[in-house]
């Protein structure tokens, strides 16, 4: 048991938590740098958009279905050599974010898409009447309506991100799944595999309710009932 707590293994579980940390953050922050306007292009040339434009929609929804129906092993192998090319490696943790990014950042514009359908279309309406350009309809409307929901798709988002970080062992990279499977696993040591996931459950946890508080504190709905 004095092992499994040394000065060495709590290193080691600190530098899991930040590996994992890193590759859920700038992961989820670069799918939502495409997945936002790719779900707002989405949703504004569907057929009830504010832009109607079938053949984009068409296009754009035909690219990002493909993308979310590869399961996300199969699209590791299949995108290492896009992954050498743009990252310069296929290995290791930057290489794993490139990974996620293609899996999630359809699933990210999907979910924006979701999201922006449930803005009150009277709202929209008002607007256009008083002569807003579509841009300003999508900056200063339909955002900012659709904030709290964003906020709790980006909670599901990053903590499915989170549950993909594991299988960073798969390609040589770190985190808290990589010290679960290789000194936990294959050591044959069962607390370190279960101090491992119990930590990633945390985590998971944490982000959740952080998100989920943002997300109250942003609904206008229920400060108003306040």
């Amino acid at each position: 048991m004095s092992e499994i707590f040394s000065p060495e293994m709590l290193s080691m579980y600190g530098k899991a938590i930040l590996d994992t940390l890193y590759v859920t953050f700038f992961s989820t922050a670069i799918a939502y740098i495409l997945g936002l306007p790719l779900g707002v292009l989405l949703y504004g040339t569907s057929a009830d958009g504010i832009f109607p434009n079938k053949p984009v929609n068409s296009i754009v929804g035909f690219v990002v279905n493909i993308l979310r129906s590869i399961p996300f092993i199969i699209l590791l192998v299949m995108t290492q050599p896009l992954a050498k090319i743009v990252v310069g490696t296929k290995l290791g943790n930057n290489a794993f974010i490139f990974y996620l990014v293609i899996a999630a950042a359809p699933y990210v514009a999907r979910m924006v898409e979701s999201s922006l359908r449930e803005v009150d279309r009277g709202v929209i309406e008002a607007a256009q009447s008083m002569g807003s350009s579509n841009m300003q309809i999508i900056t200063k409307v339909v955002l900012p309506e659709a904030k709290p929901s964003l906020i709790v798709g980006s909670a599901i988002a990053i903590t499915t991100i989170l549950g993909y970080t594991p299988m960073t062992y798969l390609i040589a990279g770190g985190g808290l799944g990589q010290l679960a499977i290789q000194y936990g696993l294959y050591r044959f040591t069962d607390s370190i595999m279960y101090i491992s996931s119990l930590l990633l459950i945390i985590l998971v946890q944490i982000m959740q309710e952080g998100l989920g508080y943002l997300a109250k504190v942003c609904d206008k709905r229920i400060r108003n009932k306040g």
